[in-house]
């Protein structure tokens, strides 16, 4: 499959990477099939209506024949672009400079599937990020956004409603989600994996968790006190760190806390992700203890081959749900959004995976 119509955006300046030029049209599209026209171009366009099997079915001879939609004829008989956007503030650390290439080739490859382009919009860290949301919603340039990270109360997702303009979340904010989401139940995360350790006999349990004021972390550390409170264990504050999830993080916080001198020093870890566990067995390694006869670790596996959950020093206890797996459904959520779906038909709250391996022992 060729990549998506990929636009990069600064500043009014556009660079367009298109898409070869292919001769297959609907009719034959229509023909191949012996599907109507109509049945065709709403399968095409991800119609809630429209049986996934026949969407399937489309999508698979649209690729093999080489189709691409008319963007420009789709216009004039919608009103509507025919393009989604993805607005990043400012441009990200390095250290998740190739993952958010991820995320961006993922979304490009699944609205192109879709035929839909993908604008993505680089705002000025300087200027209010609300603003560059007003100008395209002004400018009538797109017809949706793909929104990630959302914070406990998301500015960006009061402006869209009030402005009753389609988007898909990556996540859910704090409040009453009345919008179209694909998230996990990040809840699950923070309460299982601390679950898991406490039936091991843990009562000193760290967690190291992703940035302070984001609603997926807001979630599993509400998920890590219900589960700590449930098994009779006292909160203890100077176990828990927010930051980067980044194995540096992992590591520093996991040497402070295994240093400790003014309280109990930590038997237990539950990391955010698997690059945070991954610098706290560094950490460990560096103090000379072992995983997980001294220390044991838990995480969650987004399933990024940049930390394989499997390949560590010792292999992680962890739950898993694919990061991967995630945008296909987004992109199909923000085209029924736009289309007019219900709104229960553009929500989806996937469940995680507990995967036991050997990082988790009994307390000593």
């Amino acid at each position: 499959m060729t990549a998506a119509p990929l636009f990069l955006e600064k500043g009014g300046a556009f660079l367009t990477l298109k898409n070869r030029r292919t001769m297959t049209t609907l009719k034959d599209l229509s023909q191949h099939l012996g599907l109507s026209v109509t049945q065709v171009s709403r399968a095409m366009n991800d119609h809630w209506d429209v049986k996934q099997s026949t969407k399937e079915r489309v999508w698979k001879a649209a690729e093999e024949l080489g189709y691409k939609p008319n963007l420009t004829a789709r216009k004039l008989v919608t009103g509507k672009s025919g393009t989604v956007c993805f607005v990043q503030e400012g441009i990200p650390p390095k250290e998740e400079a190739w993952l958010f290439m991820q995320i961006i080739s993922n979304l490009s490859r699944e609205f192109t599937r879709l035929g839909r382009q993908f604008l993505f919009h680089l705002a000025d860290e300087s200027d209010d990020v609300l603003g560059a949301y007003e100008n395209l919603v002004r400018g009538k340039t797109v017809d949706g956004f793909v929104l990630i990270n959302p914070k406990n109360q998301d500015p960006r997702i009061d402006f869209l409603l009030k402005r009753d303009v389609p988007f898909v979340c990556h996540g859910r904010a704090m409040d009453d989600a009345l919008y179209p989401y694909y998230d996990i139940d990040n809840y699950a995360v923070g309460y299982n994996l601390t679950s898991l350790l406490i039936s091991q006999g843990h009562r000193e349990i760290a967690f190291l968790n992703g940035r302070e004021g984001l609603a997926f972390s807001t979630r599993r550390h509400r998920g890590y006190l219900d589960a700590l409170e449930e098994g009779g264990i006292e909160f203890d504050a100077g176990f828990v760190a927010h930051g980067q999830m980044v194995e540096a993080f992992g590591h520093d916080e996991a040497a402070r806390l295994l240093t400790r001198t003014d309280g109990p020093r930590p038997t237990g870890f539950v990391a955010s992700n698997t690059r945070i566990a991954s610098g706290i067995f560094r950490a460990c390694t560096e103090f000379g203890l072992s995983v997980p006869q001294d220390v044991s670790i838990v995480a969650h596996d987004d399933a990024l081959s940049e930390v394989r959950s499997d390949s560590l020093p010792t292999p992680l206890t962890v739950t898993v749900a694919p990061l991967s797996e995630s945008w296909a459904p987004m992109a199909r959520l923000l085209t029924a959004a736009i289309d007019g779906a219900p709104l229960e038909k553009t929500q989806i709250l996937q469940p995680v995976e507990v995967i036991e391996r050997a990082s988790i022992a009994p307390a000593s």
